[in-house]
């Protein structure tokens, strides 16, 4: 299992660097050319979204991003230091639910239904350290090869 790890500061302009840096790790890993932009998109919303709640919340610790390619599958964690409301449980919840509780903003909102839209599999998770989204896409036969 090989994993990446980009950390880097709530700034809207290392957002594109993260979309960057997932999509070359995705094609290494064997992710289809054909759904490396849905990668390149789901990857920037949620760094995006990181960004903007680093800044909301004036926290000046970095935003988090974790490649990992695996087997059969390659995913994405977008992490942020923003602790859940009343503390969090680590619960975790899919996507859409999380785009359609009244509690986020319209921002926040949108960003997750975007993701949920582009991705499958997609886990959102909040708790006392911060929130995590994570996305995960299969890799096409690469076990098949000699």
């Amino acid at each position: 299992m090989a994993t990446v790890e980009l950390r880097f500061s709530a700034q809207p302009e290392h957002v594109r660097t993260a979309r960057l840096v997932a999509a070359a790790v995705a094609r290494r890993a064997g992710v289809e050319e054909a759904v490396l932009d849905e990668v390149r998109l789901a990857v920037g919303e949620a760094c995006s979204r990181a960004v903007g709640l680093h800044r909301s919340y004036g926290l000046t610790g970095p935003v988090r991003v974790i490649l990992t390619e695996e087997d059969k599958s390659f995913s994405i964690e977008v992490g942020d230091e923003v602790p859940a409301p009343g503390g969090g449980s680590g619960e975790a919840v899919s996507g859409l639910d999380a785009a359609l509780d009244p509690d986020t903003d319209t921002e926040d909102e949108m960003g997750l239904a975007v993701i949920s839209g582009l991705v499958d599999d997609v886990e959102v998770t909040s708790g006392e350290s911060g929130g995590t989204i994570r996305m995960s896409w299969p890799v096409s036969g690469s076990s098949d090869l000699p």
